[in-house]
């Protein structure tokens, strides 16, 4: 691949069929990626105009109380189960958040089509999957676009500590890993609820879900040398981290996005966390842990391992892993600095280390071309679905994987041909050579070309570039 072919597609998003690629040379490639940092935009118009965290907690709130007058007024009546009326609270909140789920991916999609900054975009996607919550969980659906928009896109270009902080105490990340469940036994709520219980009540507990992954995922690795042990101290430090407005918490402290902390709820005393003490009261002891986890050296290789296998190859190489390892270090967990490391480094460059497109990158790469989404916002969610990566719908907190094993079976292939045949119908594309010319620059596979030039129509000419190898890999 050539350099500029690199950039558009490896580092980016694809190129855009109406525009002239950018200067081709090496230096003038990684000029054009390090300059999209002072044109990002955390805001742009769609994703501005979307709900954030704090209107779907206000949402699941209502919908959690107006459930409770329906069944208390079932049981007065001598009803129990679900009733009609119940289900149907139930369904027209479920609708409700599917439609913002909806509405929330076409902003995703509109954004990354239009997008001057395709590599910072990627970043965005990135790091959205690293903190991965998946709206196949219902009570997770509604929140799964302001995560990212309100989480990962502010803090891209920020410091790791800053983004881990926002990405796992967002309400989104909070109910998709159970967070709300978490009580401290010891806790003045906990003691109360616990000496209160009916013998057919469970007693309020921790839930451990969150803590673990921010330490197998998020941060070191599960290869950290942590212990079961310090994932249960690191929970007892999350207790208190909730959400505000719901019943049970008679006082709480707004922390974000609609987040809050509540201390009646945190359980009490130090906790010690790989080998370190932690005194500090309330959220400051969370806090300090996640600072402390976000600059630990094991993040640091976690992280670059991560990077290196997105933008290089599925193998990442070791030089490069090494590379991106000690920037992160050395500036102290600064993205930025992250990044130049990367796009300086020569591994990305190498034409052996084509990455396998995505359901995902594919799509937006083939909407860049047109010049536009040809679907509407919920065929573009069927569409996603068909190809076999629902957005925001990981099968779980792990995210998507980043290998071509994962999305290159044969099956996989064939829906994505047939994705192609129907796209194509809708594209109006007079010249497909010079769109694929455009595309990938100096990059272009004769084969493809020729391929290209013997079709029966335009229109069958774009969906053989679409099914090209070049559009297929990055």
């Amino acid at each position: 691949m050539s350099n500029i072919s690199v950039a558009l597609n490896r580092f980016g998003l694809g190129g855009r069929g109406a525009s002239a690629p950018p200067a081709s040379g090496l230096r003038d490639s990684r000029r054009w990626l390090l300059a999209q940092f002072d044109q990002f935009d955390p805001k742009p118009a769609e994703i501005a105009k979307r709900p954030g965290g704090a209107e779907g907690v206000e949402s699941l709130i209502f919908y959690r109380a107006e459930r409770r007058k329906v069944v208390r007024a079932a049981r007065a009546e001598g009803i129990t189960g679900l009733t009609d009326e119940v289900r149907a609270t139930l369904r027209s909140y479920r609708q409700k958040a599917r439609q913002t789920y909806i509405d929330d991916v076409s902003a995703r999609a509109m954004t990354a089509v239009a997008s001057d900054t395709p590599f910072v975009e990627r970043l965005v996607y990135f790091w959205s999957n690293h903190f991965a919550i998946s709206a196949v969980k219902p009570q997770a659906t509604e929140f799964s676009g302001s995560h990212e928009f309100e989480a990962i896109r502010p803090n891209v270009l920020g410091n790791f500590r800053d983004l881990l902080r926002d990405a796992v105490l967002h309400p989104g990340m909070l109910i998709y890993l159970d967070q709300l469940q978490s009580v401290g036994p010891n806790s003045p709520a906990g003691m109360r609820r616990n000496s209160r219980r009916r013998a057919d009540q469970s007693q309020l507990g921790l839930n451990e879900n969150l803590a673990r992954e921010i330490l197998e995922l998020h941060t070191v690795g599960v290869d950290a040398g942590y212990s079961q042990t310090d994932v249960t101290e690191f929970a007892r430090a999350l207790t208190g981290y909730t959400f505000g407005g719901l019943p049970q918490i008679r006082r709480s402290v707004p922390v974000a996005n609609g987040s809050a902390f509540a201390a009646a709820v945190h359980e009490p005393g130090a906790r010690t966390v790989m080998g370190r003490r932690y005194d500090a009261a309330n959220e400051r002891q969370a806090l300090a842990i996640l600072d402390d986890l976000a600059s630990h050296p094991a993040t640091a290789r976690h992280i670059a391992t991560k990077l290196a296998r997105h933008f290089s190859a599925d193998d990442p190489p070791q030089s490069l892993v090494a590379r991106l390892e000690t920037a992160f270090l050395q500036s102290g967990g600064d993205l930025p600095a992250v990044y130049r490391a990367l796009v300086e480094a020569p591994e990305p460059w190498a034409a052996s280390g084509a990455k396998f497109r995505t359901p995902w990158e594919w799509t937006i790469a083939a909407f860049r071309a047109f010049g536009r989404p040809a679907l509407s916002a919920r065929r573009f969610v069927g569409l996603q679905n068909q190809l076999g990566q629902q957005v925001w719908g990981p099968p779980s907190p792990q995210g998507y994987p980043d290998t071509a094993a994962h999305w290159a079976a044969p099956d996989a292939l064939i829906r994505r041909v047939e994705a192609a045949d129907r796209l194509s119908e809708r594209a109006r594309i007079a010249d497909v050579e010079g769109l694929a010319r455009n595309l990938f620059p100096r990059a272009v596979n004769q084969t493809t070309l020729t391929a290209i030039a013997r079709a029966e129509s335009p229109a069958q000419a774009v969906a053989l570039l679409l099914a090209s190898p070049e559009m297929m890999r990055r």
